[in-house]
């Protein structure tokens, strides 16, 4: 296991919120968008969205593109060469299902 692949057991399996930021990494992969249009596209509060882009950008699995206010976001190379490890993880979160929340 590589150290990208332990950071997505950590984010996806491991800490409050897992269930939101797996929305909001398909949801950017079907389509690149800004801030605002993720919240809108998948009913959840502006600020909850910035908070799990940050998370996300952090930790290497988006990028963005374009000026701070209306910045697009990306997946980044590194979570799309591991997308399979992390639809595994998905597909073992809604098995076993998500105790921890959706913060």
């Amino acid at each position: 296991m590589d150290s990208l692949e332990r950071v997505l057991w950590w984010l996806f399996r491991s800490s409050i919120g897992a269930t939101t930021r797996a929305r909001v990494l398909v949801a950017i992969r079907d389509e690149p968008r800004n801030a605002q249009q993720l919240a809108e596209g998948l009913a959840l509060d502006y600020k909850t969205v910035r908070h799990h882009l940050r998370v996300l950008g952090k930790n290497g699995l988006v990028t963005t593109a374009g000026e701070r206010y209306g910045q697009v976001y990306f997946l980044s190379p590194s979570i799309e060469s591991h997308w399979a490890v992390f639809e595994k993880i998905v597909r073992d979160m809604q098995t076993r299902g998500d105790r921890r929340g959706t913060k």
